[in-house]
């Protein structure tokens, strides 16, 4: 659907953040649903923004995600965004419905919106009723506590993140300067389809709602989709996007002669703030890049480098920095897919495994040292045909198991 737009047509915003658009501000606040640390985030929009969201794939959506649908459904256009972490309000029953729908009526009261205006998250332990007096009481803080900084918003969602997770783009689109910011959570339960985390992205372009709806879901199957840590998917996550128009552009669509460059910068903030995620999976000392080439069509490629990025065996000889390109092969044969094995081609960084199916020679300390870095890619060809695909995840390390084994302590 999309040509290839070079990098150079986008610039990277040092500190950029979900703030960075105009006519956006943020809040995070302490209401005590965790013990110190920020647990209460909103994002508000001074005007109206056309909306689009995408969910998670798990049969038991949260209570938060129903209540975002409902906003979305209602009008494809919000205000703001609420956001609790620490408790996810999930398989909560009516309760919890009730209690998603309070959180939207407290908020759009505080800021004197239209309830419907609002749309609702949560992020935390699945199963138990969130403290609503908390709730209130920090809902309460946030409008003072709002700022053109989005710092505190960012950390009021996290869990068992280890850093917070920003980005911005800037670009001209006929002539126009317009932003694209984005924020995300996500550290474990991931294995999106779509999506096994939270993220926020903002922007100030003007967009007609339901091509924004279209570009999003393309830029997910392709970045948020594309990531696990784990193999599980959660109850709660979702990706929203607000678009309130104050670059004043000619407004995007498909007939729009710069759409795909907004689509190019859309997705770059999309894929960042996929590999964060990636990079700070529970316990993980890597990020692991798996790019697959030549296969038959892009579901393929799709498939086969999430099968290899997320097979514990992969991720377990990367964590010991062990070179057993057999996992990766067993991996692309568990993929479901008719491989021919004499055409495949394995390399770990620049260092070549297999060439055609065929052991290379190559020295084991050379790719030990490769494993032993911050960032591992493997490529592979298939040589089936000419679609290509890239996946992200990390390591399995110990921590991993005490991390989830404490996880409500």
């Amino acid at each position: 659907m999309v040509k290839a737009i070079p990098e150079i047509s986008i610039k990277v915003l040092e500190n950029g953040s979900i703030v960075s658009p105009k006519g956006f501000v943020a809040a995070g606040v302490h209401s005590g649903l965790k013990r110190k640390r920020k647990d209460l985030g909103l994002i508000l929009s001074e005007v109206p923004a056309n909306s689009a969201a995408v969910y998670t794939t798990n049969i038991f959506q949260a209570a938060p995600l129903q209540v975002t649908k409902l906003a979305l459904e209602n009008k494809p256009m919000l205000r703001a965004m609420i956001v609790n972490s620490g408790n996810a309000n999930a398989f909560t029953g009516e309760k919890g419905l009730e209690d998603a729908l309070l959180m939207q009526k407290w908020t759009a009261e505080q800021l004197q919106l239209e309830q419907m205006e609002v749309a609702v998250a949560s992020t935390g332990v699945i199963g138990e009723f969130l403290p609503m007096e908390k709730v209130q009481h920090g809902i309460a803080q946030l409008p003072s506590a709002l700022e053109k900084n989005g710092t505190a918003f960012s950390e009021a969602i996290l869990t068992t993140d280890t850093f917070a997770k920003n980005v911005a783009v800037e670009m001209q689109l006929d002539g126009v300067k317009v932003v694209i910011g984005g924020v995300a959570k996500g550290s474990g339960m991931i294995h999106p389809n779509m999506a096994t985390m939270l993220s926020f992205i903002t922007t100030d372009v003007k967009i007609e709602p339901s091509f924004l709806q279209r570009l999003l879901k393309e830029a997910t199957n392709s970045t948020f989709n594309m990531i696990t840590v784990d193999g599980d998917t959660s109850t709660n996550d979702m990706v929203v996007v607000m678009a309130n128009g104050l670059a004043n552009n000619q407004q995007i669509d498909e007939n729009h002669p710069d759409w795909q460059l907004f689509f190019y910068g859309l997705q770059y903030v999309a894929q960042e703030l996929a590999k964060m995620i990636a990079r700070d999976g529970e316990g993980a000392t890597k990020l692991v890049t798996v790019k697959v080439e030549g296969a038959q069509d892009k579901q393929m490629a799709q498939v086969i480098a999430k099968q290899i990025v997320g097979s514990n065996l992969v991720k377990t000889a990367i964590y010991g920095a062990d070179g057993n390109w057999g996992r990766i092969i067993m991996a692309i044969g568990n993929s479901g897919y008719n491989i021919e094995p004499y055409q495949i081609d394995i390399a770990i960084g620049d260092v070549a495994i297999l060439k055609e199916g065929r052991p290379q020679p190559y020295l084991e300390e050379q790719v030990t040292a490769i494993l032993q870095q911050e960032e591992v890619v493997i490529k592979v060809h298939l040589h089936q045909g000419e679609e290509n695909a890239t996946a992200w995840g990390c390591d399995l390390t110990y921590d991993y198991i005490r991390i989830n084994a404490s996880y409500r302590s």
